[in-house]
């Protein structure tokens, strides 16, 4: 069997009834203990991921993806070769974030004139964006009215945000291509944050006048789509030769 490259050599199980000492294990049973607790954990992230990735479910979500995060904590503690926890915090915030924002701008492009879509984006855009409010559905395409707001949105649904999702699931697999594409995507990511910043303050006299919380709105939003600037540092510092080919 193929060892894993970021296998570590701990091969001793606990102490076993009677023998006072460690039980030598081989290495297969050590790479098949492995795999059952990284699958069991991923179970957990997978679910909680898929839920807070609907937005509406992610307070049920997030629970249920801290078990997953906690069960790779105990394997990495017992001496498993399991998949790093920064690798796996990285993969699964980026896929999170990218399914948060694809499943919003995708109703936005694809089911703007819907009921629940048009009470929600203009109940949204006199809370925190007017964006969402001004001219709403106007535009030949439907949905958000600026211009500027509709090329980014069409942009990153189509282009980026499939991108990071399919590199970020290559990443936790612990595929070569797939870190090198997570730190493509990642820049592209900074520069779609800037431009979105950019667009936004352009239109700040729309977007932000007459709405409830503008300032604090802003915030609240926006912080999170910092993901790119914390996985950077890392992407670039990683020792490379623990992904496969």
């Amino acid at each position: 069997m193929k060892p894993q490259p970021w296998a570590r050599n701990r091969l001793s199980a606990p102490p076993a009834k009677g023998n006072g000492g460690n039980v030598s294990v081989t290495y297969d049973e050590h790479v098949d203990a492995s795999r059952a607790a990284q699958r069991q954990a991923d179970r957990w992230l997978i679910i909680g991921s898929i839920l807070m990735g609907t937005l509406v479910l992610g307070p049920l979500g997030l629970p249920i993806f801290c078990r997953g995060v906690v069960l790779i904590r105990r394997a990495e503690r017992s001496g498993l070769s399991v998949r790093p926890l920064m690798v796996t915090l990285i993969g699964y915030v980026i896929i999170i974030d990218a399914a948060l924002n694809s499943i919003g701008w995708g109703l936005d492009v694809f089911a703007n004139h819907a009921l629940i879509t048009r009470t929600i984006f203009t109940a949204w855009g006199n809370l925190m964006d007017g964006g969402y409010f001004w001219h709403y559905n106007e535009l030949w395409i439907g949905g958000a009215g600026a211009p500027g707001e509709k090329a980014w949105i069409i942009v990153c649904i189509l282009v980026v945000f499939p991108m990071r999702i399919a590199a970020a699931i290559a990443f936790l697999q612990m595929k070569r291509w797939g870190h090198q594409w997570l730190i493509v995507t990642c820049w592209f990511g900074v520069i779609a944050w800037f431009g979105y910043i950019l667009n936004m303050t352009m239109y700040a006299d729309v977007r932000y006048a007459g709405t409830a919380f503008p300032v604090l709105g802003w915030w609240a939003y926006n912080i999170f789509y910092i993901t790119p600037f914390l996985a950077i540092p890392y992407l670039h510092t990683v020792n490379r030769e623990v992904f496969t080919d």
